[in-house]
């Protein structure tokens, strides 16, 4: 196949992909009244997710503490990612186990009605469902983005958005849009913009 053909058929592929999103209308509308309550009351949100999925959290999280859009200075929105800090990770990797990674940092930092924001292309990382429970015992809203029909973390979590496909590379593009739509739609609402 050639490049050219090879380049249309992944752009047709994320095209379809990203025209069923808009069936998930109604969760991304209560995901954005949630994480909007969220910061209006001085919580926080947390996110994470590995591989891929973590270096997005990442992303995400400097897009809400910075901001997203040049035109827009705006005070900082509080979103720590789990997924940063290299040195917590690995010593709670090596003392605990990779399964607790992220849990481990939640007990850390996640207060009552923080949000945590979870990112995983198949939704059945270990760490990814011990943070789901770990949330939920603690009265911490969980919302995850997923593919591949959500797997265990679908039932684990408050809210998720699953993206219909089972190509990893077209889930995490799908969740990085949806993760900028959603803040762009959250800095409307806190800070007014049109």
């Amino acid at each position: 196949m050639s490049i050219n053909k090879s380049l249309t058929k992944e752009i047709s592929d994320l095209s379809i992909i990203l025209k069923d999103i808009v069936n998930l209308e109604n969760d991304i509308k209560l995901i954005i009244k949630n994480l909007t309550q969220c910061i209006k009351s001085g919580n926080k949100i947390l996110i994470c997710g590995n591989g891929g999925s973590a270096a997005e959290a990442n992303h995400l999280a400097a897009e809400f503490v910075v901001r997203l859009k040049p035109e827009n200075n705006r005070a900082a929105i509080p979103l720590i990612s789990l997924s940063q800090n290299s040195s917590v990770l690995t010593a709670c990797g090596n003392d605990y186990g990779f399964e607790k990674i992220f849990s481990r940092t939640l007990e850390a930092l996640g207060d009552e009605n923080d949000i945590l924001i979870c990112l995983s292309t198949s939704g059945n990382s270990k760490n990814i469902l011990n943070v789901l429970k770990f949330a939920k015992q603690n009265k911490i809203k969980s919302i995850s983005f997923l593919g591949n029909e959500g797997g265990k973390a679908k039932s684990l979590s408050d809210s998720s958005l699953i993206v219909p496909s089972k190509n990893t590379a077209r889930i995490q593009e799908s969740h990085l849009f949806l993760g900028h739509f959603i803040l762009s739609e959250v800095e409307k609402n806190i800070f007014n913009y049109d």
